[in-house]
């Protein structure tokens, strides 16, 4: 039974309930009633929550049937639940048991709402992915991006990432010109980060960063980011480093870890006490450089 407050109550201690949401209180009992054991009790409590509610994506009621085996209940929430999480459950709880193709059909489920129907593609796609079916997988997203309004960025960065991941960048790169030409041949940087690294996966990573350096946004500290990772994950992080050094303030974390690998541990920790007590030009010991890396 929920003791309800009274009309009117005002709390009077930094105890007291205020503040405290109704699907939240609900929430909290619906814990305490599952530590008790009593699971029934904590189901139905979750089910009067006025609004659904998840947190990092989790929701309380799925997690809630899927740790106690009540699958078929999971799979009937999973059905109306709008977000698309209590699916999500659903499909890592069948793909743990090892039915990947019941975890496949939870993410093809006609009908879906349209706001969680990119987010379920997504999904499909890296559990395809996961078991050996890369070419399924990156016709599920390449189709998302290529239906209208799908080109968003997240979306096609998910894409080319498995276009990378399967050994296919070449055609990553020629989607990537498809998808300019119909932006009027306009590439601003969030999809051009994602052609670089096509043409790093492709054997031509010092095309990549002059490429780079010539876009309009390349002298970006962001801009700078992508190339510095670009280099390091080819094994090139003395050039990282030289690239990083000029934007060192701007991102001191990234510049240090790189240092670090070179066992530069010192100009690392130089940077990053820097970073959290002083003006930048009274510490810093390192070496900057104005020359790009060839």
């Amino acid at each position: 039974m929920i003791t309800r407050i009274p009309e009117g109550h005002r709390c009077d201690g930094p105890w007291c309930c205020r503040g405290l949401e109704p699907d939240t209180a609900i929430g909290l009992l619906a814990t305490v009633r599952e530590r008790q054991g009593r699971v029934d009790e904590a189901i139905a409590l979750l089910h009067t929550r006025q609004h659904v509610t998840s947190v990092n994506n989790r929701d309380q009621l799925a997690d809630l049937l899927a740790r106690h085996d009540r699958i078929e209940e999971l799979r009937a929430y999973a059905a109306s639940e709008y977000h698309g999480h209590a699916a999500q459950c659903l499909a890592r709880m069948l793909e743990e048991r090892g039915d990947v193709e019941g975890a496949v059909t939870v993410y093809r489920q006609e009908g879906t709402p349209l706001a969680r129907q990119a987010e379920s593609a997504v999904q499909l796609a890296r559990l395809l992915s996961r078991h050996g079916r890369g070419d399924e997988a990156i016709e599920v997203m390449r189709t998302l991006v290529n239906s209208p309004g799908g080109a968003e960025e997240w979306l096609v960065d998910a894409l080319c990432t498995l276009y990378s991941a399967h050994g296919r960048a070449q055609e990553g790169l020629a989607h990537l010109d498809v998808l300019k030409t119909r932006r009027d041949d306009q590439e601003e940087w969030d999809f051009y980060r994602m052609r670089l690294r096509l043409m790093a996966d492709c054997g031509l990573l010092d095309e990549a960063v002059e490429q780079a350096w010539a876009h309009p946004e390349g002298h970006a500290s962001y801009a700078v980011w992508t190339v510095a990772d670009l280099l390091a994950a080819a094994g090139r992080t003395e050039a990282a480093v030289a690239v990083l050094e000029p934007h060192a303030f701007a991102s001191p974390s990234s510049l240090a870890g790189h240092l670090i690998t070179l066992g530069r541990v010192k100009d690392a920790v130089a940077l990053l006490q820097q970073r959290q007590f002083d003006p930048p030009a009274r510490i810093w010991s390192g070496t900057f450089s104005n020359e790009r890396p060839s």
